[in-house]
């Protein structure tokens, strides 16, 4: 028993040991949160977005010196083109960018640079995948964790870049071995329905209005495009509503047809419109844009801003409908109470030399029609026209509705311009039980934005779509639907799957602290098996000491 005793006593001290140096390490977690990968499209042949998915890499920040096959994680106020062209240039295995969940309704700094670059990283092809989150507590801790690796690895102390890569805990980074397909059989679709005018003794012309419904960002998930352009789908469905209370009388019409439209894809090169156009030009021999057209009217981010700028590919001839409305509307402007707005027309020739259109009216435009497109920002590189920031929180429905109004009143008193010639030039059309109704274009920018509207995600059963269509048809007569397909030959657009995935984070040590603390137990052990050889005669010595002292 003695001798069993004695063995075992080491051996329990041993154990205890290692167990205390282990409880020193932190605990091993998982956490799994919900991505969403950048956009992969092709466009009039040109590839675009992030081509890969899987993801299998340890967590660094962009402060880290070296990133190659790292998943670098970065939130919006860390970004900036040089480190994204750095983490390229690296081969970084991956990139993972965190998301504000809530963002206020003037972007400043870090996040309107963002914004304002988020279209250049989709420009070409990228071959790691890319993927964005929306920030929560635990993500921003794992973050933090991370980063203060990456300082540690790269601090200016050797000893204290030891410490780092030996105490320091990163993250391994996982997403499921799947790989992107090709969408099958995407569409686009373009409603449209119509008012018709006061009948004389000829057909009537006819103003078109139209606006583009889906969102577009980096990431197609996180596109809800409240700006961008909600804002312009609830102006022309509260246009809707108020002109079809003047032309329910056939005595309170005016001496033009309104026809009214939503197009798809028209965050891709308006692809919606240019087929709609075809499909009335080219295809069909009685259509409404073959007679009298006197303008079309594009709407386009009119929620936020003092100004209001009309952009035309060509300036309009004095005495054309065209110039006659522009008239109007700059006179409403200028009348109480738009006085502090800022009205100007911005002129921009069609660059044929490039792919990719500015505005909607320039589809138009290419066929020789009258049109211009109205918005508040004053040029198509403005950032906020194709971004995931662009959320609900950030538009101002006091100025949509002051906008609404001024082109309702403006549309108004071009179609009633010569009933209303010995009206006071102040008076307002719009106001009381037909006025703008605010609440109204807050509810349909509540439900427009509660769901993304990215281009992939329209298809033709989407809810989105269904509502739309159920309004337009209780308020316009000839409803159509037009479905359009890509060629199957030589197609315009392609869209790719695996939008959203499921990423695990891993807490996972560095591949020197096993080396490490292979180094600490050989050395507890040799301490160990030392103290057991020499146990013994450390022992007899202890012992004969003591014997000397008793004799003395």
């Amino acid at each position: 028993m003695n001798d069993c005793s004695s063995q075992q006593g080491p051996f329990k001290s041993r154990m205890m040991g290692v167990v205390v140096l282990l409880s020193l390490l932190p605990g091993m977690s998982a956490l799994e949160f919900t991505v969403y990968r950048m956009q992969q499209f092709s466009l009039e042949g040109r590839s675009h977005g992030c081509r890969s998915v899987q993801v299998n890499a340890e967590s660094r920040t962009p402060d880290a010196e070296l990133l190659t096959r790292r998943c670098v994680l970065m939130r919006v106020t860390d970004f900036s083109m040089e480190k994204w062209t750095r983490i390229l240039s690296q081969s970084a295995a991956a990139i993972l960018i965190l998301v504000p969940a809530y963002l206020p309704a003037e972007l400043t700094g870090p996040e309107q640079l963002f914004m304002e670059r988020e279209m250049e990283i989709l420009r070409n092809e990228t071959l790691l995948p890319v993927y964005f989150t929306l920030e929560d507590p635990d993500l921003l801790e794992m973050y933090r964790e991370s980063r203060a690796v990456s300082l540690s690895l790269t601090s200016s102390s050797a000893l204290e870049v030891m410490i780092g890569m030996v105490m320091g805990s990163g993250f391994q980074m996982t997403t499921s071995e799947v790989q992107s397909k090709p969408i099958k059989s995407p569409a686009m679709v373009t409603l449209e329905g119509q008012l018709s005018g006061h009948e004389g003794t000829a057909e009537p012309p006819t103003v078109v209005v139209v606006a583009h419904y889906d969102a577009f960002g980096a990431a197609p998930l996180l596109a809800h495009g409240a700006d961008s352009n909600g804002s312009g789908v609830s102006v022309l469905l509260e246009m809707i509503r108020l002109f079809h209370f003047l032309y329910n009388s056939p005595q309170s019409r005016g001496r033009y047809n309104i026809l009214f439209s939503l197009t798809g894809g028209g965050k891709f090169n308006y692809q919606g419109s240019k087929r709609w156009i075809e499909e009335h030009l080219d295809h069909s021999e009685t259509s409404i844009l073959h007679e009298n057209v006197a303008f079309i009217l594009c709407l386009d981010t009119l929620a936020n801003g003092d100004s209001l700028h009309l952009h035309v590919s060509r300036p309009p001839a004095e005495g054309t409908a065209q110039w006659k409305f522009m008239k109007e509307l700059q006179s409403v402007v200028l009348s109480p109470p738009f006085l502090g707005v800022n009205f100007s027309v911005v002129h921009k020739k069609i660059n044929l030399g490039e792919n990719i259109l500015a505005w909607e009216h320039e589809q138009f435009s290419l066929r020789r029609l009258p049109a211009f497109t109205v918005s508040h920002l004053d040029s198509h590189k403005n950032g906020l026209k194709n971004t995931i920031l662009d959320t609900r929180s950030r538009v101002d429905v006091k100025k949509l509705r002051r906008n609404a109004e001024m082109l309702c009143e403006a549309l108004a008193r071009f179609l009633y311009k010569d009933t209303m010639k010995k009206t006071p030039g102040n008076l307002r059309i719009f106001q009381g039980d037909l006025g703008v109704d605010e609440g109204r274009l807050s509810a349909i920018l509540d439900w427009l934005t509660l769901q993304p509207r990215a281009a992939q995600l329209i298809t033709k059963s989407h809810p989105v779509l269904s509502t739309m269509e159920h309004l337009f048809r209780r308020h316009l007569k000839d409803v159509r639907r037009h479905v359009f397909k890509p060629d199957e030959r030589n197609p315009e657009f392609i869209f790719y799957d695996q939008m959203k995935l499921t990423m695990t984070s891993h807490r996972v040590k560095p591949a020197v602290f096993d080396l490490f603390m292979a180094l600490v137990i050989a050395a507890y052990l040799g301490v160990i098996h030392q103290a057991i050889q020499n146990f013994g005669p450390a022992y007899r010595k202890f012992i004969q000491l003591i014997t000397k002292q008793k004799k003395k």
